[in-house]
């Protein structure tokens, strides 16, 4: 069911792009202030908070290759999923406000199990939008070169989502007055901009017809993972993505430490934030321009070059904190755009490939199902990562206002979670890359 184009219109890429409002918001506003306004507005117990946070994450890992295999269905059948993209955009912003509507009144445990209800029907509303736009890009075009163009402005688009959510959503917080209602302004605008940036994408999705090639294929769950499971050009890549998923999760999670106990300077996690983010946006035509002349797979070892080389020259902040590590972190930012934008781009090459050996069999949505779990958990065990080496290393645990003192050990601690643990796995993802090999990647390497 691929779409032949020879080059997607601006209206078709735009509309794309567009999508990353939605799910680069979802994505970075809940981990920003979720935690916080349990803790801190409803008053519940911080283990009771990380199950509510964690629990959607976790869910993922069943929902959504379940809803890449029935998307799937939908379009051997339909010929779109235009369905489960409207479904999820017209959703999400429901569900999304009332997380952030726990009326006055409630004990924290009502509250808590409020908020849970809500975010778990929130993140599967995510998912419903999310899984079938993962899989467009396959269906929308089948030029290895304009995947690259449509990921590098997704992923721009992305970069500046993650920003202005990252700092609007406590913005708008304040706006609303602070406390409760200030939350609930927050979570009613934040969820119409996301529900309006995925209406963006449900428009630009193909309405191809239905297709007769794969009438006799199951969409069963067991027989898309047994397709996925098939692809080795599939498992290296998806190796290599969640292993740097996790370093990215790692060396955002331990951001605020590296700030509050090595920079002492509280604040200074937004610099480093906008430091590793930011780049996306400048970038994006540099990795397009080198997919040209050297293919995705050796683009995309050049990012994570950098990368761990962003991430071992931070070692140094065991000598002393400085200026420069600003300059690296933005370093590690050109790489990580790499990193978000190219496997992105070869993921669509991978499904037409197993599309054209499955003799046109649908499983895109199975291939991005997997992709979105893998990713989604991989990115959530970066925090935890983080605490347990800091737990390891003796790091003190604060109740009040002001930071507890750290021991020099504590310290390394948490340079070590910040630096060296994400360059060891970039480092192995880099190794998992080798391994990757596709018909498409040979044919355009040189060209």
């Amino acid at each position: 069911m691929t779409i032949a184009v020879p080059r997607l219109s601006r209206s078709t890429v735009a509309g794309y792009s567009l999508g990353s409002v939605g799910t680069g918001g979802f994505a970075t506003l809940p981990g920003l202030v979720l935690a916080y306004y349990l803790t801190d507005t409803l008053g519940v117990a911080a283990a009771a908070a990380s199950v509510v946070v964690f629990a959607p994450k976790a869910l993922d890992l069943l929902v959504n290759p379940l809803i890449g295999s029935r998307s799937d269905a939908e379009a051997a059948r339909t010929g779109t999923r235009r369905r489960f993209l409207l479904l999820g955009a017209l959703t999400l912003p429901v569900f999304f406000a009332l997380t952030f509507a726990v009326p006055t009144g409630l004990s924290a445990l009502a509250g808590c199990l409020w908020v849970g209800t809500a975010f778990i029907a929130a993140a599967v509303a995510f998912s419903l939008f999310q899984v079938p736009y993962i899989a467009l890009p396959a269906e929308l075009t089948d030029d290895y070169h304009e995947r690259s163009r449509l990921m590098s402005w997704r992923v721009a688009l992305l970069g500046v989502a993650i920003l202005l959510f990252g700092a609007g959503g406590p913005a708008l917080r304040e706006l609303g007055g602070g406390g409760r209602p200030g939350y609930l302004v927050m979570g009613v605008v934040a969820g119409l901009i996301l529900g309006l940036g995925m209406l963006a994408s449900w428009r630009i999705a193909p309405r191809g017809p239905a297709t007769n090639v794969d009438s006799t294929a199951s969409h069963g769950i067991s027989e898309s993972l047994a397709a996925v499971r098939s692809s080795s050009a599939f498992r290296f890549l998806l190796g290599t993505f969640v292993l740097q998923a996790l370093a990215t999760g790692c060396m955002l999670g331990g951001a605020q430490y590296v700030a509050t106990y090595v920079l002492d300077a509280e604040d200074a996690v937004s610099f480093l934030f906008v430091a590793l983010v930011g780049p996306a946006v400048a970038v994006m035509p540099l990795w397009t321009r080198l997919v040209r002349q050297w293919g995705k797979q050796r683009a995309f070892f050049l990012a994570s070059g950098l990368f761990l080389v962003a991430a071992l020259a931070l070692l140094g902040l065991l000598s002393g904190p400085g200026g420069w590590v600003y300059a690296v972190v933005a370093l590690a930012g050109i790489g990580y755009a790499g990193m978000q934008m190219l496997p992105m781009s070869m993921l669509p090459d991978v499904i037409s490939d197993h599309e054209t050996r499955s003799a046109g069999a649908v499983r895109a949505g199975a291939f991005s199902g997997v992709w979105t779990a893998a990713e989604t958990v991989s990115m959530a065990l970066g925090p935890a990562v983080v605490l347990l080496v800091l737990a390891a290393t003796g790091f003190v645990s604060s109740a009040g206002a002001d930071p507890a003192p750290q021991s020099d050990t504590a310290i390394t601690g948490i340079v070590l979670a910040f630096a060296l643990v994400p360059a060891l796995l970039v480092a192995a993802s880099m190794w998992a890359l080798r391994g990757y090999r596709l018909a498409a990647e040979e044919r355009n390497r040189n060209h």
